[in-house]
């Protein structure tokens, strides 16, 4: 433990991401991962020969977690907030793959500095899904920001994804259902064709609140809806489906 002191600050903890080792740095009392994070990277087809780019990558917990699951040739983030690529950074260092993992402070607005950025054969993304017009909003509030449209909205996600991804590229998106209708039009509007989707419900009888989306860049017509995925069984305990998925069993 001595010897991860030098990578935290004291309003910090390391997370054991039960994961071949791997650690996450994030604030005691602040935003943390959820099951958002992990569904994510079960849905995103990557393998070891990869490139990724995690948007809105926060803490950097999506590219830790891909990282662990698929071991790609090298994973990026890029997230605004200064604050969380700094802990990300210090997280790369903490397990010892900063040449694997890299992030980068920036906003996925600027076309510039996406342009910079070689070009990726995934990009992966846990944008914010709440629509910005639901009263005032503190936009120096770095859990609004998490949450809300305030610096960027979908369409300047599906943007960002259509610059940096490669001929045939693959997106993955997690969002709400029911802005599907919206993440369809943008996709296509931008040439990002839908290919997949997956519903996550609560429990059997309850609706979905969660969505998962593939899409490829410039691809054929042709959409695939996998079957829906259940967190709670009719005990309030986590189904089979999601322990695996935590690499519980």
């Amino acid at each position: 433990m001595n010897g991860e002191l030098e990578y935290i600050r004291e309003d910090e903890t390391i997370d054991d991401l039960q994961l071949k080792g791997l650690n996450l740095i994030q604030k005691k009392d602040g935003f943390k991962f959820g099951i958002d994070a992990v569904l994510l990277s079960d849905f995103a087809n990557v393998k070891s020969k990869h490139k990724v780019m995690d948007l809105c990558t926060g803490t950097g917990i999506v590219p830790f977690l891909l990282y662990g699951k698929y071991g790609p040739q090298s994973v990026y983030g890029l997230e605004i907030q200064e604050e969380m690529v700094d802990m990300a950074k210090r997280s790369a260092k903490l397990n010892l793959l900063g040449e694997q993992i890299k992030f980068f402070q920036g906003d996925l607005k600027n076309i510039g500095k996406l342009k910079q950025f070689e070009k990726f054969d995934v990009v992966t993304v846990n944008p914010p899904y709440k629509l910005n017009s639901a009263g005032i909003i503190n936009t120096n509030d770095k859990l609004a920001i998490a949450r809300h449209e305030i610096l960027c909205n979908l369409e300047d996600v599906i943007i960002a994804s259509r610059i940096l991804l490669k001929d045939n590229g693959r997106l993955f998106m997690i969002h709400r259902p029911e802005r599907l209708a919206d993440i369809f039009t943008l996709m296509r509007k931008y040439k990002i064709e839908p290919k997949r989707v997956k519903m996550i419900h609560p429990k059997i009888g309850k609706a979905p609140n969660i969505v998962l989306v593939e899409g490829q860049r410039d691809g054929g017509a042709y959409l695939k809806w996998d079957a829906p995925l259940y967190v709670y069984d009719d005990n309030g305990k986590y189904t089979k489906e999601i322990d695996s998925i935590y690499w519980r069993i």
